[in-house]
């Protein structure tokens, strides 16, 4: 497997508690110089990126539930940037934060933050995770990551991780058990019309999903669901329709 270092050589990275950082989303910064193979800072920026803070509100985590994380332990993924494969290294995503944390070794203790630039993915179970505008239930524009789950040749099918923190709060008394710092993480799922130029939340609804859809496409799905008296209730019910649009 190649090292993230095949590309920068060697980064210098300068860390935080990293206790503070897996809970609260406080992430170190990375050093804007080269190492010995002389790596740039231009190259370094590209590839890392900057901090973002902007949901780092320094939470109470002495007790907590759930995870501000996919997963909790960094995973081994494949960085592309335009399509091209650039190197590879370490990864876990904060979906509360909105950030992928990188290392380019297991055993590295200093983390990074890839930057959040629409021509760079990493690989998460085979899939694509990028940057991404896209259009919510409530017609709200924003910028996240999705994951590509179906890519089509006339619709993608992509999922968001939504990660909401709930403060606990102390017993009032003896008779009522405190309640615990939570977070709880969500599912959304995006379709994007190729061509189209927009990325849109749908769900599990047949209601709601002939209303993201229009023309022939909604003609094609409403009498799709009629003969075969579908109920669209699961994330595979909506990997069918995204079959039938793409058939």
């Amino acid at each position: 497997m190649k090292s993230l270092k095949a590309l920068t050589l060697s980064i210098s990275l300068i860390t935080s508690s990293l206790a503070v950082a897996q809970f609260a989303g406080q992430s170190p910064v990375i050093a804007g110089k080269g190492g010995p193979g002389g790596a740039s800072t231009a190259a370094i920026g590209y590839i890392t990126g900057s901090m973002m803070d902007e949901k780092n509100t320094k939470l109470n985590v002495d007790d907590f539930q759930g995870s501000p994380y996919t997963s909790d332990t960094f995973q081994p993924t494949t960085l592309f940037d335009k399509g091209k494969e650039v190197g590879q290294f370490y990864y876990r995503y904060n979906a509360y934060n909105g950030e992928i944390e990188i290392k380019s070794s297991i055993t590295d203790t200093g983390v990074g933050s890839l930057s959040r630039d629409k021509s760079l993915a990493v690989l998460e179970d085979g899939k694509k995770l990028s940057f991404k505008t896209f259009i919510d239930k409530n017609k709200n524009t924003m910028n996240g990551y999705l994951l590509e789950l179906i890519d089509g040749e006339k619709y993608n099918l992509y999922e968001r991780t939504k990660v909401k923190y709930t403060e606990g709060a102390p017993a009032a008394n003896s008779f009522v058990m405190a309640t615990p710092n939570k977070f709880s993480q969500f599912t959304e799922y995006y379709i994007e019309k190729e061509g189209g130029n927009r990325i849109d939340e749908i769900e599990t609804s047949n209601r709601k999903i002939l209303k993201v859809l229009d023309g022939e496409d909604k003609e094609k799905i409403k009498a799709y669901l009629k003969e075969n008296k579908i109920k669209v209730r699961s994330i595979e019910d909506l990997k069918k329709i995204i079959e039938v649009l793409n058939s």
